[in-house]
């Protein structure tokens, strides 16, 4: 009997193990890879979180209309070994963001490069060239 109930739990832990692999998306799967943006506003939110961290960034079009884009970015450990921090930018720093676009057409993407306004990167992404 003990066999067995410990047969079913090793079982059942790595069943539960798995489940974050298989939830897990590809980047491929939301974001354009052929499609660059490249915006240039003002950070109106930041979620430092798991299992990506996320910015808001408010970009005044021409006419005049304020467009919040999404911004995925790494993981923290990922941020964390490039030097960030959750405390990195502040909630109105003017950044410019470029990255993979939506597929769905949403404002947002998957940042590939974050720069402040003084020049210095934030975040360099995998895809990023520079």
């Amino acid at each position: 009997m003990r066999k067995k109930l410990a047969v079913l739990l090793a079982g059942l832990g790595l069943l539960c193990s798995a489940a974050p692999v298989v939830a897990h998306h590809s980047v491929a799967g939301e974001y354009d890879q052929t499609k660059q943006v490249t915006v240039k506003g003002t950070v109106s939110k930041v979620e430092w979180t798991n299992p990506h961290s996320r910015i808001y960034v408010d970009v005044t079009e021409p006419n005049g209309k304020v467009t919040t884009w999404n911004f995925e970015l790494a993981a923290r450990s990922a941020l964390t070994r490039q030097g960030w921090t959750g405390r990195s930018l502040k909630i109105g720093d003017t950044v410019t963001v470029a990255g993979d676009a939506a597929r769905s057409g949403v404002s947002g993407a998957h940042a590939t490069s974050v720069i402040r306004a003084d020049g210095s990167k934030v975040f360099v992404g995998a895809n990023d060239n520079n």
